[in-house]
């Protein structure tokens, strides 16, 4: 008997991470909404929000085993999201420039039937190096990060526009509790 696997998301860049360890599954997408609440710290809304997400769909999957997740950025003590256009995007990346920015990924992992819920949240610093606004330019053009909180793909081209990185892997559910 194999266990079914949902992942409570269409996003492509998850679709990927999941993909690499070679388990079939299937997604669906969450109604959910993502708004912040009233002083809701970005842990808090990560791990809120992976949860909803996983927990949103156990009705319709009451077998599989649903991942949640859910990512956010700050910089300067703001939460920051998609750029949904290139001047947004070059605005969020001079920000970034010589500055660190702190990335919150929640994720949720929920067997319904079972009730059994595992979830996590884990902070990863990317330190920016300067960054020119010619190479800001050049890397939107090639990259086009416009759905990506931040402004950077980091397993792309992002990666040339780190000093340094700092935490654990934020994509391992099995450190969830």
């Amino acid at each position: 008997m194999t266990t079914s696997i949902l992942l409570a998301s269409t996003s492509p860049f998850r679709q990927a991470l999941l993909q690499k360890l070679g388990l079939p599954f299937i997604t669906a997408a969450p109604e959910v909404d993502e708004a912040p609440l009233p002083g809701e710290t970005a842990s808090a809304l990560v791990t809120r929000l992976a949860i909803a997400k996983a927990q949103a769909l156990a009705q319709a999957f009451p077998d599989h085993w649903i991942i949640g997740s859910d990512q956010v950025c700050v910089l300067d003590g703001v939460i920051t999201g998609k750029p949904h256009s290139v001047e947004n995007a070059r605005a969020q990346l001079r920000a970034a420039s010589g500055n660190r920015i702190t990335f919150y990924t929640g994720l949720a992992l929920y067997h319904p039937a079972s009730q059994q819920l595992m979830h996590c949240c884990e902070p990863f610093v990317v330190h920016f190096r300067e960054i020119t606004d010619a190479e800001i330019a050049a890397y939107i053009e090639k990259e086009q990060p416009l759905n990506c909180a931040g402004s950077f793909k980091s397993e792309g081209l992002g990666i040339c526009l780190f000093e340094r990185l700092e935490g654990r892997i934020p994509t391992r559910w099995w450190d969830c509790r």
